[in-house]
């Protein structure tokens, strides 16, 4: 394989700057640029020097002879002052002398093919980088540390064995024995699939850590919108005031609600009385909006009740997204606060002005996702896996009814051996090029 550099550092000025190297040039590499090969594993303060032995930089040098390093190649990591005009210097002169310049998540992609890692520990790599929350981060440590790996190896250790004796079964169907029609097989069966679904629930707390919810607020204008998006951001994001129609545009926040990521969009207000040309351009963002999101909150004014161009909004919702309507402003209709079912929707009654009923919202939200903000355990998990866990339960629930159904053990056979690939496709046992390509292509360039 070629010998990659690149800068391992966030992109900016710090007081300390990475350039990480992977090859069989590396030790040449520093070398070159040190005037000696560093002592393996050991920080040696030096010179970093270009092509006229001219003083680039001055930091530490760090060996790490393959197979004992990151990559499982040789790795060198150049430790100077974190001006991004070094950096380049140092990548350049890496360059010069044999290196190139590393594709995004490259390092990463060369520890998954070397063996030093699964695919699920490689994606961890980039998902701790990218944690939001303490949650994320400890979740991502585990992933990276095996603890998803390891389930799902256990798990396809039991699935080979039960299929190990399915297939062998089939070959000795002659025999007076019917070893399929035992009720063995059926009791494996029904407990791969308690196992499959306690690992499922684990993943889907790990994507909700890592991938959080979009939630849109709408509604009328001067419902309250705003003032809710301020309570649950904890500061003044949005500019609240008693004329309708203050919000004209759509309104991002990034915050965490008890350890769940979760994106709020403060909408403009939906109404038909208007020829606005800025309005309307508002609501249709709006409407792109809700056509986007994980959840929505439908906010009323309590005050007012439940008024025919609500019903009108409400009737133009998209039909498929989880809905909670919001009845605001108890503050001033004197309502107690609340949750209870209403015209087949959960209402909520809370004061975005006062803050009352803001805790109720959020063990709303946590229940609706299905989110257990103490459960331990958890690790990171993505869509591709959860998508990979239910593919292989569609399978173990064919192959079993196959087997109840026909008593056709060549096809329970087939199925569980779907069940295995899907699986093998979380850790890499089974996995395309262009499936990596897309894994490793969304990590950060030095990771």
């Amino acid at each position: 394989m070629d010998t990659i550099v690149a800068v391992a550092t966030a992109p900016g000025r710090g007081g300390v700057g990475v350039v990480r190297i992977s090859g069989k040039k590396s030790a040449e590499i520093v070398a070159a640029i040190c005037g000696k090969l560093p002592t393996p594993r050991y920080a040696k303060f030096t010179h970093f020097r270009d092509v006229d032995n001219d003083v680039i930089d001055e930091g530490i040098a760090l060996y790490f002879p393959g197979p004992a390093s990151f990559t499982g190649e040789d790795v060198v990591e150049l430790q100077g002052h974190g001006s991004p005009l070094v950096m380049d210097r140092l990548c350049q002169r890496a360059v010069e002398l044999g290196a190139r310049m590393a594709r995004p998540g490259e390092f990463s992609e060369r520890a998954f093919l070397n063996n030093k890692m699964d695919l699920a520990q490689a994606e961890a790599v980039a998902d701790l980088i990218e944690s939001s929350t303490e949650q994320a981060a400890r979740s991502a440590m585990r992933s990276l540390q095996g603890d998803f790996s390891n389930r799902i190896n256990d798990f396809l250790q039991e699935l080979t064995h039960l299929r190990m004796y399915v297939e062998a079964s089939i070959d000795f169907s002659d025999e007076e024995i019917d070893f399929l029609a035992e009720a063995q097989v059926d009791v494996q069966l029904q407990d791969l699939l308690k196992t499959l679904d306690g690992i499922t629930g684990s993943a889907k707390q790990g994507r909700l850590l890592r991938e959080g919810i979009s939630v849109v607020l709408a509604g009328q204008p001067n419902a309250g919108k705003s003032s809710l998006h301020n309570q649950l951001a904890g500061h003044d994001a949005a500019i609240v005031t008693d004329v309708a129609g203050t919000t004209r545009d759509v309104l991002r926040e990034q915050i965490h609600l008890g350890g769940l990521p979760l994106r709020i969009s403060d909408t403009a207000g939906l109404h038909d009385a208007t020829d606005d040309i800025v309005e309307l351009e508002g609501i249709r963002r709006t409407q792109n909006e809700l056509a986007q999101a994980d959840h929505i909150l439908l906010l009323i004014d309590d005050s007012k009740g439940l008024t025919e161009q609500d019903k009108k909004i409400l009737a133009e919702l998209p039909a498929n997204k989880p809905l909670t309507i919001i009845r605001n402003k108890i503050d001033k209709s004197g309502h107690q606060t609340g949750l209870t079912e209403e015209n087949g929707y959960p209402t909520l009654y809370l004061s975005a002005k006062s803050g009352d009923g803001l805790e109720l919202l959020q063990q709303h939200l946590y229940q609706a996702v299905g989110f257990h903000p103490e459960e331990e355990g958890v690790f990171i998990a993505r869509r591709r896996h959860l998508d990979a866990l239910a593919r292989a339960r569609q399978s173990i629930v064919n192959g079993y009814d196959c087997l109840s159904g026909m008593g056709a053990g060549e096809l329970l056979a087939e199925e569980l051996r779907l069940a295995q690939q899907a699986l093998g496709e979380i850790t890499g046992t089974f996995t395309t090029e262009d499936l990596l390509d897309h894994i490793f292509s969304s990590f950060c360039i030095g990771k």
